[in-house]
């Protein structure tokens, strides 16, 4: 399965990439060289920290420029009143009487701890589409699940989250 992107996580992906190839790779290959020059590589901590930094750099632009080229571009359009990518979304957790507030963003810029989660977590899934006053149940693995009540959407949030890096 390819993963889902918008269009403004591919431009921060692209903006990433062109970030890393004109100003971390040239300071990555800089470092490698001042380390070299010092000596003796056998025993030169510098040498083999520089080089790593500079094949993880590689390493993030391979990964960031094979997401793009395999991604999915879905729409972050939804009605005002409905839950869709990008929508900061106000739940009513049932069983645990307690309210949580998360935002739906793409695969790529999921983090759970920061109120974060996909569109391809169930409740992510369980929300798209749906709209504030409605109780939705959220599919778990073996057949169980929980209901939720959506108590507010906001669409008003600007899309500043990076994706995750190094």
């Amino acid at each position: 399965m390819n993963n889902q992107l918008t269009e403004g996580d591919i431009k921060k992906m692209q903006e990433e990439i062109e970030y890393r190839k004109l100003v971390v790779r040239k300071q990555a290959l800089e470092d490698v060289k001042e380390a070299r020059a010092q000596g003796d590589l056998s025993e030169n901590f510098e040498y083999y920290a520089a080089k790593k930094y500079k094949n993880k750099n590689e390493s993030r632009i391979r990964f960031l420029e094979r997401m793009i080229k395999t991604a999915e571009v879905i729409s972050d359009d939804s009605a005002a009143d409905e839950v869709g990518v990008n929508t900061k979304v106000e739940v009513y957790l049932e069983e645990d009487d307690e309210t949580e507030t998360y935002k739906i963003v793409t695969t790529m810029r999921q983090n759970s701890l920061e109120g974060l989660i996909s569109t391809e977590s169930p409740m992510g899934k369980a929300l798209l589409g749906h709209k504030a006053g409605e109780r939705v149940y959220v599919q778990l693995g073996g057949g169980d699940g929980y209901y939720v009540t959506i108590r507010s959407i906001d669409k008003t949030e600007g899309d500043t989250e990076a994706l995750r890096s190094f």
